[in-house]
């Protein structure tokens, strides 16, 4: 019995050894999922029907052991896709060690090819940008290298029509740690017809936002729970923050939020804690919105 138990013992540490060989080389390094959906938009006009949004988030810059060649290929993917709108989710940085100059500059670095591409692109910042104190400085420089970055505020797509209220446009809101979360000033700006996009880190402020404003919401921040082995509870840092299990990834549960809204979780592309991506592989989502009157699909 001894023997048998000895075995099983080694055979389970082989299996554990093994996973996490794969959770740290393999899928977060080699394997990045291509989200692609079509949304029905509510207000969205024919003239902009097929419009394509792309969103990735989390990149993590100067996270130990990261991953700063996935966070690359995640945006050199959209660049080749060319969509009509590229969304940042924040998190743009882990550390600031050697500096937050040098940092920064591995951002812009690594966005180069959204600027290349001429593609509009739009921004929040994340809890560790704030956490780190970087959030000013990487603002700067990102609205410097054609970024827009919203902090509580909207912006309209440029070419997506002349009349405010037929046009796209885009809403950010603050990252909910800190707290620096006003809806109503990110809403402000939005004519009440206007289709939009809402973009935000912390997708634990979704459920602030009113009815019919935010029909299609986007975030990042979970990374997915970084772990989630089948048919277990998902771990990671998301234990520390029971809040955040309601949405984790992917599309929220009807009925979470207000009336008309819907919310996507992307999983990002890099680490919080521990380098580590088991079932929750770095990820790019795209958008197709379509003409209608619903929310998700």
């Amino acid at each position: 019995m001894t023997r048998v138990l000895g075995r099983v013992a080694l055979a389970l540490g082989v299996v554990v050894v093994l996973l996490l060989a794969y959770g740290t080389l393999v899928e977060p390094r080699f394997v990045l999922d291509r989200e692609r959906a079509e949304v029905t938009l509510p207000r969205l006009g024919p003239d902009l029907d097929g419009t394509e949004v792309a969103v990735v988030s989390d990149f993590q810059l100067g996270m130990w052991f990261g991953n700063p060649g996935m966070s690359a290929r995640a945006v050199e993917a959209i660049a080749e896709e060319q969509p009509d709108v590229a969304l940042l989710g924040g998190d743009f940085l882990y550390s600031t060690d050697p500096g937050i100059a040098p940092r920064v500059d591995a951002v812009l670095d690594l966005l180069a090819p959204l600027r290349d591409a001429g593609i509009p692109t739009y921004a929040v910042l994340g809890n560790h940008d704030h956490a780190i104190g970087a959030a000013d400085e990487l603002t700067r420089a990102l609205e410097g290298a054609g970024v827009t970055v919203l902090r509580n505020e909207a912006a309209r797509v440029p070419g997506t029509g002349e009349d405010a209220g037929r046009a796209l446009w885009v809403v950010g809101v603050g990252p909910d740690l800190p707290d620096l979360v006003d809806v109503d000033a990110a809403l402000a700006d939005v004519p009440d017809d206007a289709p939009r996009v809402v973009l935000m880190h912390n997708p634990t402020v979704f459920d602030r936002f009113p009815a019919g404003t935010a029909p299609l919401t986007l975030a990042g921040h979970t990374h997915c729970g970084q772990v989630a082995l089948p048919g277990t509870p998902r771990w990671g840092y998301l234990a520390l923050t029971t809040e955040e299990r309601i949405v984790a990834e992917g599309w929220a549960p009807e009925g979470y939020g207000a009336p008309g809204n819907a919310l996507f979780v992307t999983c990002g592309t890099g680490f919080s804690l521990a380098p580590v991506r088991i079932n929750a592989p770095p990820q790019v989502a795209t958008f197709v919105l379509r003409a209608g009157e619903e929310g998700a699909p």
